[in-house]
């Protein structure tokens, strides 16, 4: 998922569909995770009930393909390694791993 500058403007579908992704899998998948596995589906309709979620990606998929909108679906292990990887690039981007902000402000 990008990282979104500030100044940037998206309109709903793209900031919606770009920030989120699917897990794919069937029912058990569905089950387990409690229907976030159709993130972009809830993103775009939040207060549709979980069943419906995954009727509706279908529908949502060919629309994103129509207006040129990138739709990420990836598997549950690809998904936790993208959540993995992108904590870890956050973490390490950090000064220094003990370096704490509010110490400085505090003059400690």
């Amino acid at each position: 998922m990008p990282i979104v500058p500030p100044g940037l403007k998206l309109d709903f579908l793209r900031r919606q569909v770009l920030m989120s992704r699917n897990v794919r899998g069937g029912i058990l998948i569905d089950v387990a995770m409690g229907g976030l596995n159709h993130q972009i589906e809830h993103h775009l309709f939040p207060s549709m009930p979980q069943p419906n979620l995954r009727h509706a990606q279908p529908l949502v998929r060919r629309h994103c393909e129509r207006q040129g909108v990138p739709y990420t679906e990836v598997g549950l292990w690809t998904s936790y390694g993208i959540v993995v990887d992108y904590l870890n690039h956050v973490g390490l981007r950090a000064r220094g791993p003990f370096d704490c902000p509010l110490r400085s402000q505090l003059g400690r």
